[in-house]
């Protein structure tokens, strides 16, 4: 018998009245945890235009801009990411990430937390 967990769903990036606010102009809403997926969580995230965070993590992250634009990393090691673009960010990656416009962008963690 199929295992009725194992089916595609879906989720939305828009940020709702339910989003935690991190600091000044970064906001997380719900998305996907553990309850979900063991191996993976996922949620959207929106940064107001020069809002900052430093980068370091326990978990690997991969960050899909839907629209807007970040810088992200440390130094001349630092990406560009814009609309469309996605980065790979490392468990323990140094720096920092800053919206260098508003942005709304959707981050997988592996493991989920």
């Amino acid at each position: 018998m199929p295992d009725p967990s194992a089916r595609a769903r879906r989720f939305s990036s828009t940020i709702g009245d339910d989003a935690v606010r991190f600091g000044d102009g970064i906001l997380v809403a719900p998305g996907f945890r553990d309850e979900i997926d063991r191996s993976m969580s996922a949620y959207p995230a929106f940064f107001a235009a020069g809002a900052r965070a430093d980068l370091p993590a326990a978990y690997a992250e991969v960050w899909v801009v839907i629209s807007g634009a970040l810088r992200v990393g440390a130094g001349g090691d630092a990406v560009t990411v814009r609309s469309g673009d996605f980065v790979h960010v490392p468990a323990q990656a140094a720096g920092i990430v800053e919206a260098l416009e508003d942005t709304t962008m959707v981050c997988v963690s592996v493991p989920a937390h």
